[in-house]
C-alpha cells in the first residue's frame, strides 16, 4: 500500500458539545477501495465533515497526504491535499449550467490527468447537455455531475458520501462501473454507503461504523452476513 491519502488517528469530533466520532481510527492510500458502512446516524458523515472543518476534532489527529492537520481544519485543505468530496445529495449549484458547475471543481488549480474533456468523454451525457442547469438532471445525471466536478480537483481521493441514494438500480450498476474505472486510473477511493451491493462491488476493504466508532473492519471478503444485518441492513 502507498503513503496514506488520509489517516485519522483516534479521532474524536463533535459537533458543538455533541460528541459524535469516538476514538475512530482508519487510513486510505490513493492505491485502494475502503467502504464505511453503517446505519444513519451512526456518525458516516461527520467522517467528512471533520476533514471539511465542520465538524471539530478535539481529540486525535488527522493526516493529510502525510501531514498532520491543526486543530481547526479549513474547509480547502482537503482538496489542497487531493482528496474531493462528493458530497450526500450532490448539492449541485442553482443558477450554474452543467460546464459552470464542473468548473467549480477546478478552482483548487490542482494539476493531474482529469481536465473538461477527459470528464465530459467520461460522462457523455453531461457534454450532450452542456449549457442547461445542473439542477435540471436527473437524479442519476446529477451524480455524475457531481462525481465529474470532484475529479476537476484532480483528486490522489475521491470520497463519496451515500452515493448510491435515491438512484434506480440500473444507475447504481452504472456508478459501480464508473468507480472502478476510477481506481484502474490511479485514484483512490473512500466509499461512505449503505447499499451493500454496490460496496461489494467497488471496495477492497471495510470498517463498520456504530454509534460513532468503528464496531468491525476487515478485507471485504471478511464481512459476514451477520455484520451486515446487524449494523447497516435497515
Amino acid at each position: 500500500m502507498n503513503q496514506s491519502i488520509i489517516a485519522f488517528d483516534q479521532v474524536n469530533a463533535y459537533y458543538g458539545r455533541a460528541r459524535i466520532l469516538h476514538n475512530v481510527s482508519f487510513e486510505v492510500a490513493a492505491d485502494e477501495r475502503l467502504a464505511v458502512l453503517g446505519r444513519n446516524g451512526a456518525g458516516k458523515t461527520t467522517i467528512v465533515n471533520a476533514l471539511l472543518g465542520v465538524a471539530t476534532v478535539r481529540e486525535g489527529g488527522i493526516r493529510m497526504a502525510g501531514r498532520e492537520m491543526p486543530r481547526r481544519i479549513r474547509h480547502f485543505d482537503a482538496a489542497k491535499a487531493g482528496i474531493s468530496v462528493v458530497p450526500q445529495g450532490r448539492r449541485i449549484v442553482p443558477g450554474l449550467t452543467i460546464i459552470e458547475n464542473l468548473l467549480l471543481g477546478a478552482a483548487v488549480g490542482r494539476p493531474g490527468q482529469w481536465n473538461m474533456e477527459r470528464v465530459l468523454d467520461l460522462f457523455p451525457a453531461l457534454r450532450e447537455r452542456g449549457q442547461i442547469m445542473g439542477t435540471a438532471l436527473s437524479g442519476g445525471q446529477q451524480q455524475m455531475l457531481a462525481i465529474g466536478r470532484a475529479l476537476m480537483a484532480n483528486p490522489s481521493l475521491l470520497i463519496l458520501d451515500e452515493p448510491s441514494e435515491g438512484l434506480a438500480p440500473v444507475i447504481v450498476d452504472e456508478l459501480a462501473d464508473t468507480l472502478n474505472h476510477l481506481a484502474a486510473t490511479g485514484t483512490g477511493i473512500l466509499l461512505i454507503e449503505q447499499n451493500i451491493g454496490l460496496v461489494q462491488r467497488v471496495a477492497q476493504r471495510y470498517c463498520v461504523l456504530s454509534n460513532g466508532s468503528i464496531v468491525d473492519q476487515g478485507n471485504l471478503a471478511d464481512l459476514t452476513t451477520e455484520m451486515v444485518r446487524k449494523h447497516v441492513a435497515v
